[in-house]
């Protein structure tokens, strides 16, 4: 990190962000483009701004810095929230959290941040989107039981929910169908190769495509691994602790689920996953830890179909995943 001059830790909410310079201390700003631009004025050369990946309020002025020719690094704020813990810090601001954020990036090789493309930026609006439609439609579809098991008493009712269905079900289709728009415009090759490979749904197919820029963010599948967060971890500690295996949980939830729900297809369909699946539940293994083995193949094969460029066979993916 001493190719910097300056490390700059931010910590933003919806309305400002608190900025701390290992060098020149603390300042805030208004999370708008005018508060972009003031900071960007403040900012001098050969500098790396790190802030933590807050949902929407990171995400601007991100791209901001980044198209403003300012090395950004965006990281996980669970990294940072350990690292504070390790302080045993005791005291809790947005002035401390931006310090905490410039300290942890001068003490750790922080990854640099790559800004997305048009179509990128779309497709990960159209997949939040999606979510809450789907969340929505659900909760509708329940409803709707919740009311026939009454006997439909209110006709009012039953009739305003039947409607708001049929408008969830067509702007479901809607954003499903630009979605597979825009990935074929942008990676038709690539959705042919995962749509080849058995249990990989095309939502999945999809999703994998946009938040790995067509995995070029990664130089190998235990990294994507690991960004996902279906890598297992080890609870052990002497003769004492012998704590349950389980999944590491940091990294990108969405696709996370995605994959787990995959591998109930997968453990059925694909033969290396269904041999991994029958193996592990032979040896006594919990059913669940069994399909997160199938959802970490299933994206290893991903991941050695898309660099090697060619379609699914069962026998040249085992080699490589």
């Amino acid at each position: 990190m001493n190719k910097y001059k300056e490390i700059y830790g931010i910590d933003i909410s919806k309305a400002v962000f608190d900025v701390y310079g290992s060098k020149s201390g603390h300042n805030q700003f208004k999370n708008d483009a005018k508060g972009f631009v003031s900071f960007l004025k403040h900012l001098p050369k050969d500098v790396l701004v790190v802030m933590e990946a807050t949902g929407y309020y990171h995400y601007r002025l991100a791209q901001f810095l980044y198209t403003s020719g300012v090395s950004v690094s965006v990281i996980n704020p669970l990294s940072v929230k350990r690292f504070i813990q390790m302080k045993l810090a005791k005291v809790k601001t947005d002035k401390s959290d931006a310090k905490a954020i410039s300290e942890y990036g001068e003490m750790n090789e922080v990854p640099l941040y790559t800004a997305l493309t048009d179509i990128q930026a779309e497709c990960l609006q159209l997949f939040r989107l999606l979510d809450s439609y789907i969340k929505h439609r659900t909760a509708t579809k329940n409803k709707l039981k919740g009311e026939e098991v009454l006997g439909v008493p209110s006709k009012i009712v039953y009739r305003s929910l039947k409607r708001n269905l049929k408008h969830l079900n067509k702007e479901v289709l809607e954003l499903e169908s630009r979605l597979l728009e825009l990935v074929k415009q942008d990676q038709q090759h690539q959705l042919t190769l995962l749509k080849s490979i058995p249990g990989m749904g095309i939502k999945t197919a999809l999703f994998l495509i946009v938040v790995t820029d067509g995995f070029k963010n990664f130089e190998n599948a235990s990294q994507l691994c690991s960004y996902v967060g279906i890598t297992p971890t080890i609870r052990e500690s002497g003769s004492s602790v012998r704590g349950r295996s389980r999944i590491s949980k940091v990294g990108n939830k969405k696709l996370r689920n995605l994959l787990f729900l995959c591998a109930f297809s997968a453990c059925k369909h694909n033969k290396a996953c269904k041999e991994i699946y029958e193996r592990l539940v032979a040896k006594g293994k919990s059913k669940k830890l069994a399909l997160i083995a199938v959802a970490n193949k299933l994206l290893k094969q991903a991941f050695a179909i898309a660099k090697s460029g060619l379609p699914y066979d069962e026998n040249f993916v085992s080699k490589l995943a």
